[in-house]
């Protein structure tokens, strides 16, 4: 691990040491021996290519096989048989007299994970996190894709490791640059993570970017104390806002209160009007607060424009277990739960809330070798949690994850090393330079 970055008397801490590098490829290391990469066989080349100076007697034909890639446990086809291009060697003049705009657009279309290996390049490229016109080109880039962030507290230090859906590996980010305070994970949104913890008894709310280690202290809310949070960022405007609904044990009515990064301060808004909660988890949805309650029963939703709570009478499925509100895109919403009072007959469904009917429809179903391979015991706990059509279930005791893409239809295993942890904390994560915690 490298230095720690020191806070400041406003609650601003910036860690800058080039250390980062070294515990991502470390990281990396280690779960590639837990997880195979592809290998090729030992087959015999069968190409027209591999047989110099004879006739070829039959048509080509393309050996497939199936292997598991690392990460996602799905079959894929590997074609051998290729012609091998030599290198091409790259003059370092040319290359050292290169733009800097762009040298920076290049950059900027590097997978994140990788930025911190290319910063031991030379002193230029170190600093290049730090460097506005390379954070513009990064902002205008496409997202490198959707990630998970598992967070947890190894020997009273913060572990935090992220596994790339598109590169389909694990990166270890180091997370002593946060004070040692009782973290737990609130949630990711837009490159920045927040969490909410006790500084002795004083509860406390952070927010930070783990790509470029820097962090920030909110300021206290009005009724201070443990409070159900979410964070929302609009890129548009390069700000952030954190909703506070009702006290984390329900024991008390308290009013909403939201945060608002351009003005650096909580407002007031309309008290909840429920009695129970069904649920801790939230939903957030087309600028939309959305909350599981008994009592009244259905939804409470509130809207972040108005500032004002309202019921949506929308019956849960019969012989719901326990069910988890997630949310999609092009303002879907989904409901996800455990059916099924005896062991046997329990399974894992996906249903959609129909706004105009009020009622949730079933969309999907996991299929049984997923459910009895996530949950081998009846009353096995289980987390869910979404994005962008994405839903990831991961179970307490079995130190794995299952995915599904709603658009695609397909349901895939995540392994590796950072879910092995019992009190790991996991959400999704889009990592960010351009994400400011201000």
């Amino acid at each position: 691990m490298g230095s720690i970055g020191e806070s400041s008397e406003s609650g601003v801490g910036v860690s800058g040491s080039h250390s980062v590098k070294d515990e991502i490829f470390r990281d990396e290391e280690r779960c590639s021996k837990q997880v195979s990469p592809i290998r090729g066989g030992g087959s015999r080349n069968t190409s027209p290519l591999g047989r110099v100076g004879s006739r070829n007697t039959s048509p080509s034909r393309q050996k497939v096989i199936k292997t598991k890639p690392r990460g996602l446990d799905e079959e894929t086809v590997a074609t051998f048989g290729k012609a091998i291009h030599p290198d091409v060697q790259m003059e370092d003049r040319i290359w050292a007299m290169l733009p800097e705009d762009l040298l920076n657009e290049i950059l900027a279309r590097v997978p994140p994970f990788m930025i911190f290996r290319l910063r031991s390049v030379c002193k230029r490229w170190n600093s290049i996190l730090q460097d506005s016109s390379f954070l513009k080109f990064h902002s205008q880039v496409p997202s490198h894709g959707p990630c998970l962030l598992t967070f947890w507290k190894n020997a009273q230090t913060l572990q935090c490791s992220v596994f790339s859906l598109p590169l389909k590996t694990w990166y270890r980010i180091p997370f002593n640059f946060l004070p040692q305070w009782a973290f737990w994970l609130v949630g990711s949104s837009g490159g920045l993570v927040c969490f909410s913890g006790l500084d002795g008894l004083t509860f406390k709310t952070v927010v930070c970017n783990p790509l470029t280690q820097t962090w920030r202290t909110l300021p206290y809310m009005h009724y201070n104390q443990q409070r159900q949070l979410i964070m929302v960022v609009d890129r548009t405007d390069r700000s952030f806002k954190v909703i506070a609904t009702s006290d984390i044990y329900g024991d008390k009515s308290l009013p909403t209160e939201v945060y608002d990064s351009k003005l650096d301060k909580w407002s007031l808004h309309q008290i909840m009007p429920a009695v129970n909660l069904c649920s801790s988890k939230m939903a957030y949805c087309d600028s939309r607060l959305y909350l599981e309650t008994l009592s009244p029963l259905g939804l409470m939703m509130y809207c972040l424009d108005t500032g004002y709570w309202e019921h949506i009478p929308a019956r849960f499925p019969r012989s719901l277990l326990d069910g988890y509100l997630v949310a999609g895109t092009q303002k879907r919403l989904f409901l996800v739960g455990r059916i099924g009072l005896y062991s046997t007959l329990q399974s894992m469904r996906i249903w959609e809330l129909d706004h105009s009917k009020i009622m949730w429809v079933e969309i999907s179903r996991m299929p049984p070798k997923y459910f009895r391979a996530l949950l081998r015991l009846s009353a096995e706990r289980f987390e869910c949690f979404g994005q962008d059509n994405l839903i990831c279930f991961t179970s307490w005791n079995q130190g794995k994850g299952l995915l599904y893409d709603m658009d695609k239809k397909v349901w895939s295993w995540i392994a590796g090393c950072a879910l092995q942890s019992y009190n790991s904390q996991v959400c999704f994560y889009e990592p960010r330079f351009d994400a400011s915690i201000r």
